[in-house]
């Protein structure tokens, strides 16, 4: 069997093409620890939430926004984040973007009032609306296409699914032991670690935007639709925050109707201008292939099914009325979700080269599924072990296969000069999945409510009810991979020369 080390193509001049090799192992391992800093944030601060609110004199409504402030400036930013990258150079964007991702966790964790935390949780937001497509973009050109770049996605997939698990186990460790400050101080050591490591693995990327750099720049583009994402993704919020503070006429609250309106507008505009400018912000060529328009809509839809059900079964397993755990406990009670996602991540990357993704986007989801469908059955009466534990593992069975097939299904074919956006598409995709989300099944949960008898059955039903919601986006993404998905395992190029004998 051989032992020599896969060659691995950096960008030197175009992406994607061979250039001055990098070391894969040291590539991925920085790229892997730049993902997790980025998708465990979304989570992370979510158990030092009541630490938080009694150091700053938070109030209930404003708390929500030490979450909202991180979603809304990075959803809004991603695409714009993407096309830079394209433009001005992954590695340049990869380092901006971690730079600005460390600086806003230090002042964060330095901060002495609400506004100074919301602040440094936006600027976060802003960081890693840089850093995340470039990340995705360096995996896809840095490794060969093939069984290489499907090792890499594998690892990047593992760590994207349960980073939100990681994130929560962290929060509740740093809360418990140190103090509510670190779950922001813990990214600077790491920030500085990678951003030093970068100029040492990745070689300095040219200029790949036609027309040279930010020279054509489509800044209409840039403007409408960081407007139009930011307002629907806002809109959401205020929908969702209206649910959780159980206001009645959520959906037609004003503000989150305004903001919609702004949205359709800001992203309408933003369509018919690409349609008209030579150097397009999002090139639409890119949703022509229904493929990968209907790996985009997957991950959407199970975005939007996974990040509720973080919400929804954690505040399940805190209540005082049903499971009680505390946050380390509840934190410890998704490492089976975290070893479901990292082992069924690395076998689909290992075999997706002789299946093809789709029979994974298809059975995936389907599993997924069920595991959401059995955790929509707890109960006041129910416990940890034979209730909550079946359900997270076929939750991360299924998701690791998921997402390692729609990242190679979503970015196959994709022209290296449109790596960084399409990257980001799918990250937009996953992003506003999961705000959506969170606003419907928070609606459901509030409507859940009214019809409960007792405290604790109140409680149960404002988790498991919006739970049982979210197996159905999970179960329409199958169906909706069924009929889109058409990538061939002959379309999951191999390179014979990088498969160890």
């Amino acid at each position: 069997m051989s032992t020599a080390p896969p060659e691995v193509a950096a960008s030197t001049g175009s992406p994607g093409a061979p250039g001055k090799s990098v070391h894969p192992g040291l590539a991925l391992a920085v790229l892997a620890g730049a993902q997790l800093m980025i998708v465990l944030d979304a989570t992370i601060v979510n158990i030092a939430l009541k630490h938080i609110k009694t150091a700053l004199d938070f109030n209930d409504a404003s708390l929500t926004w030490v979450m909202n402030a991180y979603t809304l400036t990075f959803g809004g930013l991603l695409l714009l984040g993407g096309r830079l990258g394209d433009l001005l150079g992954r590695r340049r964007m990869f380092i901006l973007g971690l730079a600005i991702f460390t600086v806003a966790s230090l002042l964060g964790g330095f901060a002495q009032n609400e506004a100074m935390l919301l602040a440094a949780r936006a600027l976060q937001g802003v960081g890693g609306a840089i850093t995340a497509p470039a990340v995705l973009s360096l995996v896809t050109t840095t490794f060969k296409e093939g069984a290489e770049r499907n090792k890499a996605l594998g690892v990047y997939a593992a760590v994207s699914g349960m980073g939100a698990a990681v994130g929560l186990l962290a929060g509740g460790l740093l809360t418990e032991y140190a103090n509510w400050r670190w779950v922001m101080f813990v990214n600077v050591p790491i920030g500085l670690a990678l951003g030093l490591a970068i100029p040492r693995i990745f070689p300095n990327d040219k200029v790949t935007g036609a027309g040279g750099g930010l020279a054509r720049f489509d800044l209409p583009g840039a403007i409408t639709s960081t407007v139009g994402v930011s307002a629907l993704v806002y809109g959401f919020i205020r929908v969702s925050e209206q649910s959780q503070n159980q206001k009645d006429h959520t959906w037609t609250d004003g503000m989150a109707i305004a903001s919609f309106v702004v949205g359709v507008v800001f992203l309408a505009l933003f369509v018919f201008g690409e349609l008209k400018t030579r150097q397009p912000l999002l090139p639409l060529r890119l949703f022509l292939n229904r493929t990968r328009t209907g790996g985009y809509l997957v991950m959407m839809l199970a975005g939007a099914g996974m990040m509720s059900t973080f919400f929804f079964l954690t505040l399940f397993m805190q209540n005082q009325l049903l499971l009680d755990l505390s946050p380390i406990l509840a934190g410890v009670a998704y490492l089976p979700l975290t070893a479901g996602v990292i082992t069924s991540a690395q076998v689909t990357s290992r075999i997706i080269t002789r299946t093809g993704p789709r029979p994974f986007l298809v059975v995936g989801p389907l599993l997924a599924g069920t595991g959401l469908l059995w955790l929509s059955f707890l109960d006041a009466g129910s416990n940890y072990w034979t209730g909550v534990l079946p359900g997270v593992v076929l939750m991360g069975l299924g998701m690791g296969g998921v997402f390692v097939s729609i990242m190679a299904t979503a970015t196959a074919g994709i022209d290296p000069k449109d790596m960084g956006v399409g990257s980001a598409v799918l990250n937009v995709t996953q992003q506003i999945g999961g705000t959506i989300g969170l606003a419907v099944l928070a609606t459901i949960a509030t409507s859940a409510v009214k019809s409960a008898d007792t405290p604790a059955e109140a409680a149960s039903v404002f988790s498991t009810g919006p739970i049982f919601a979210a197996s159905l986006m999970l179960f329409a993404s199958s169906v909706i991979a069924f009929v889109l998905v058409r990538v061939r395992r002959e379309d999951i190029k191999v390179d014979p020369a990088a498969v160890s004998h």
